[in-house]
């Protein structure tokens, strides 16, 4: 830690050495009694520095004292400097986030605070590269802006999402991958990652996400362009609708989560249970017609009764569920007995007889028939338990808790808010110098602000890439989920939050858009990608190849569309 503040400090230090200072010109003709009295001062508006790396000539100091330059090399520099900076506040945030998500759980913080806090850099770099200057220098900045939002939905859907495949890859087995075995070497089908079902619900979130792009183009693809502000006006609206209903589901969604794990536990409980009695019974559970067999679960009844007095007890109940032995799930026995004694307790006095017995199997017997018709396969227990199995498996299997291993919380609680203050605040400064510099080096090198900003920025923004990677690393379903999740998060935060603010600078400040080539490139990713996502939960090795492929696709694309065809 203290050598990352040593870095932010040094890159603090870099800056200040670029400061304008006072001196006395000394001429080569004074004489020697002519010495300074130390009180006649010069103004001379020089910087420490190399003049071929940075000059003050025919450029703005960005708040009167920060340096800036007309050459490439000086142009460079401080975008290094400046995207460090950025990059620190980015981890601030992230991280007073993460230890906030630690100590508080998912709900608000996790829902609301964490996603918008995490796209709070590249926001504020939008806003800067509109906000100031005149109205011609705001539409010439903001394609700065504009390169930001498409290059950061770009590289979080190809190079981070392909990295993380090819970091996170195990061994795939029945379309499953098998944490953490990883044998298979870069075999493009045999090996992959598998996340749970929650990641492809992120992932088609993220596909709807993309609505307000298409909403602002529709005028220029139906040809009416005297339209324009008034759809710009719709995709603002409908962008902040969505972060509302979007911040709203991710307070929920943990919620939601957690009743339906519990559900698909219950469920394995229950063909866990059916599978176990038809081994120990003396006879089939169904007869012929596909019916439950009520002589044969009568007969069972009676095995389970240890006592004998014709009702089943609770302990009796534990004892037939610890023999089961749920090895592949996270079972809390007591848990599974109180909901297994309320589904056939009908009578509500704890116990259960042999009617209520053979009402409730034949209750699940019949589930486990209709769960096997909707497949289309023939009845069989180990089939139903199989997909409960799978299901279980889909949904995560379990859900943290949090706040309970947290040490000194109200210190860490106060250390989580500074570091968000002082991240939102450093990203606050350098927003603007680090769009200038992005700006002076188009201009200096001929290259569009878009493509600078489309490669550079978005590494500078994106600290949760690293996390991201690290995750990967660790070859399981929950960590693998997670880290995808994020990534559809982030990009969806990019469609709805980044857009929002964008979409308000070109309406408030009457810019124009167009961005066409820009548009159609996040819809094609964000389209394919979500598409590969939304539908499936394990991913092949090969997947990253056309996930990598799609990047220096959108650079050219691009390029064709607006250098070639001219559509900007």
């Amino acid at each position: 830690m203290a050598k990352k503040f040593d870095l932010f400090l040094l890159a603090i230090f870099l800056l200040l050495l670029g400061s304008p200072g006072l001196g006395r010109p000394i001429a080569n003709n004074l004489t020697l009694s002519m010495v300074s009295d130390g009180v006649q001062n010069v103004w001379q508006p020089t910087y420490i520095q190399l003049k071929s790396l940075i000059s003050s000539d025919s450029c703005e100091l960005t708040y009167g004292f920060l340096p800036c330059t007309t050459t490439v090399l000086g142009n460079v520099f401080l975008i290094l400097v400046y995207g460090y900076l950025m990059f620190r506040a980015a981890k601030l945030l992230c991280d007073g986030c993460e230890i906030l998500l630690e100590i508080l759980g998912p709900g608000i913080i996790g829902g609301l605070f964490l996603p918008v806090l995490s796209s709070l850099p590249d926001a504020i770099i939008i806003l800067a590269s509109g906000l100031s200057g005149s109205r011609e220098t705001a539409q010439s900045q903001v394609s700065v802006g504009i390169g930001l939002l498409t290059g950061s939905t770009v590289m979080l859907l190809t190079v981070l999402w392909g990295s993380c495949l090819i970091l996170g890859k195990c061994d795939l087995e029945s379309s499953i991958s098998r944490e953490p075995k990883d044998t298979k070497g870069f075999s493009l089908t045999g090996s992959g990652v598998s996340t749970d079902i929650w990641t492809s619900y992120a992932a088609r979130i993220m596909a709807i996400s993309i609505v307000p792009f298409i909403i602002v183009q529709l005028p220029a693809v139906l040809h009416t362009t005297s339209q324009s502000r008034i759809a710009i006006l719709i995709a603002l609206v409908v962008s902040i609708s969505s972060l509302i209903s979007y911040s709203l589901y991710q307070v929920f969604q943990p919620w939601i989560q957690k009743r339906r794990i519990a559900f698909a536990k219950h469920k394995h409980v229950i063909a866990g249970i059916l599978k176990h009695l038809s081994v120990r019974a003396l006879g089939r559970l169904l007869t012929d017609d596909g019916e439950p067999n009520t002589t044969v679960i009568e007969r069972l009844f009676l095995m389970i009764d240890e006592n004998g007095d014709g009702l089943l007890s609770p302990a009796e109940l534990r004892a037939l569920i610890l023999g089961i032995r749920f090895e592949e799930i996270d079972m809390d026995i007591e848990d599974a007995v109180d909901k297994v004694l309320k589904e056939f307790d009908t009578s509500c006095d704890s116990f259960i007889d042999i009617d209520e017995f053979v009402r409730g199997i034949s209750k699940w017997l019949n589930e486990a028939k209709h769960s096997a018709e909707k497949q289309g396969n023939l009845v069989h227990l180990h089939h139903f338990q199989e997909q409960t199995k799978k299901e279980h498996h889909l949904l995560g299997g379990h859900v943290d808790h949090f706040g309970e291993t947290v040490k000194n919380p109200v210190w860490n609680a106060f250390k989580a808010v500074m570091m968000l203050l002082l991240g939102t605040i450093v990203a606050a400064v350098f927003a603007d110098p680090l769009v200038d510099a992005v700006d002076s080096f188009s201009t200096a090198s001929s290259i569009p602000s878009f493509f600078v900003s489309f490669v550079i920025l978005p590494i500078a923004c994106t600290s949760e890439a690293v996390s991201a990677l690290n995750f990967a690393r660790r070859k399981k379903l929950t960590t693998a989920s997670l880290t995808y999740s994020q990534i559809y998060g982030s990009v969806t935060m990019s469609n709805i939050l980044s857009l929002s603010v964008f979409l308000g600078l070109v309406y408030f400040r009457d810019l124009t858009w167009d961005f066409a080539a820009e548009v159609l490139v996040i819809l094609i990713v964000c389209i394919v990608m979500g598409a590969i996502a939304s539908f499936r939960t394990t991913f092949p090795l090969w997947m990253s190849l056309v996930a990598y492929a799609l990047y220096p696709f959108s650079l050219l694309l691009v390029y064709i569309l607006d250098y070639v065809f001219g559509w900007s």
